[in-house]
């Protein structure tokens, strides 16, 4: 009973550090929406009539250098795909003809060097 007492607070501290490491995961932190892409998160954040995705990783940013990917739209009942480039160290964004309204639904594939291809849904604000 003695150990017990004394080891289970270690046992309880140790197990909290996990739980801290995911504070900020899924978390906003541009004002956009978030999603999961397996192994990494985007947050998309609409600026007129381009999508910005910020690239992450539980929280730390990834670097967006080399990567690329496809960005298809599906707002106001019309199918748009536009290509995603690098648009900042950690983001990648598209252009496309006008602004989609809220609620339009997005599919990203999106190819980071030394990681590898992720495929993201996410609906826009």
């Amino acid at each position: 009973m003695y150990r017990l007492v004394h080891t289970l607070p270690l046992v309880l501290l140790l197990a909290a550090g996990p739980l801290h490491a995911h504070q900020d995961h899924l978390v906003p932190q541009h004002g956009g929406v978030t999603a999961e892409a397996g192994y990494f998160q985007i947050e998309a954040v609409t600026q007129g009539a381009r999508i910005i995705l910020h690239l992450s990783d539980h929280g730390a940013p990834v670097a967006a250098a080399g990567a690329s990917g496809k960005l298809t739209l599906l707002s106001n009942g019309k199918k748009s795909e536009a290509a995603l480039a690098a648009s900042g160290p950690h983001s990648l964004a598209a252009s496309f003809a006008a602004r989609p309204a809220p609620g339009a639904k997005a599919i990203a594939t999106i190819d980071i060097p030394g990681k590898g291809v992720g495929n993201v849904r996410f609906v826009l604000k």
